[in-house]
């Protein structure tokens, strides 16, 4: 059964839905990005519909600034209070509760890294985790988006051309902007920034001492920067750490849309909670 209610959070009053069920172990769904609770196309909604279907209870709910939510939204590095209350409300409107997985896509993923642990969540599953401290691209500007693509995704593409015989023709025949050229190279050839915030996840995913499962549609962009990422320096101590687990999905998907797509992250978040 499908109820609506609201909890407080620093002052303001947050809105949630949750989709009941008996059992002990349950799952908080965290939104990302700027997205209400209900999720892209409403994929959130029929998560949780099916999840709870399953014997597990299912929050969703609005951070402050957000949908029906109250307050200023700061973005989700400013998400930690709204984290926790979600969890303190799940709990008490399920006393039934032994057992909490938090749920998180793209910055949603990153709060849970950062603030899960502190929430009083049991296990973190963490999908295509945002790892880029900033987003500036206009997609209608070809320099500016593949000034986005990881070195590696460059590389690959440059490796391709070159097998290709009529992309060698073009080059020996002046067909190749050659300026462009040079800064696809340079960017095939950089190390990976380690920033900030990655530096942050990493030393989190490190630390963390419960489970997490990792999830990846490794052809998403920002699942392919997490992947480089990952590879880097930055997450070398994350790697040794037994509690950890990655997954991988053969898409390119960001929100898991097709109906493929679906079943593997309601198959993989069931695994989770039937463990």
């Amino acid at each position: 059964m499908r109820q609506h209610f609201t909890f407080a959070c620093a002052g303001e009053t947050l809105a949630a839905t949750l989709d009941g069920a008996d059992g002990s172990t349950g799952l908080l769904i965290v939104s990302g990005g700027n997205e209400i609770r209900s999720g892209a196309h409403a994929g959130m909604a029929a998560l949780a519909a099916s999840v709870a279907a399953a014997g597990h209870p299912v929050l969703r709910y609005d951070r402050r600034g957000i949908g029906d939510s109250t307050g200023e939204n700061a973005g989700f590095e400013s998400s930690s209070e709204d984290i926790a209350a979600a969890a303190r409300a799940f709990r008490e409107r399920c006393p039934q509760l032994t057992r909490l997985l938090a749920f998180g896509n793209c910055d949603a993923a990153s709060a849970l890294a950062l603030f899960g642990p502190a929430a009083d969540v049991n296990a973190l599953i963490l999908a295509n985790m945002w790892t880029i401290e900033s987003d500036t691209v206009d997609e209608a500007d070809e320099d500016a988006a593949a000034s986005t693509i990881t070195a590696s995704a460059i590389r690959s593409r440059y490796l391709a051309k070159l097998k290709d015989p009529r992309e060698l023709w073009r080059l020996a025949s002046g067909g190749v902007n050659i300026g462009k050229l040079v800064r696809g190279l340079k960017q095939a050839t950089a190390k990976t920034e380690v920033t900030g915030l990655v530096a942050r996840l990493g030393e989190a995913l490190a630390t963390l001492d419960r489970p997490a499962t990792l999830l990846v549609a490794e052809h998403d962009r920002t699942a392919m920067w997490f992947l480089e990422h990952w590879a880097s320096d930055a997450f070398a101590k994350a790697h040794a750490n037994p509690h950890l687990s990655l997954h991988r999905l053969n898409s390119g998907s960001h929100s898991f849309a097709s109906a493929a797509d679906k079943a593997w992250l309601k198959e993989r978040i069931l695994a989770e909670l039937r463990t």
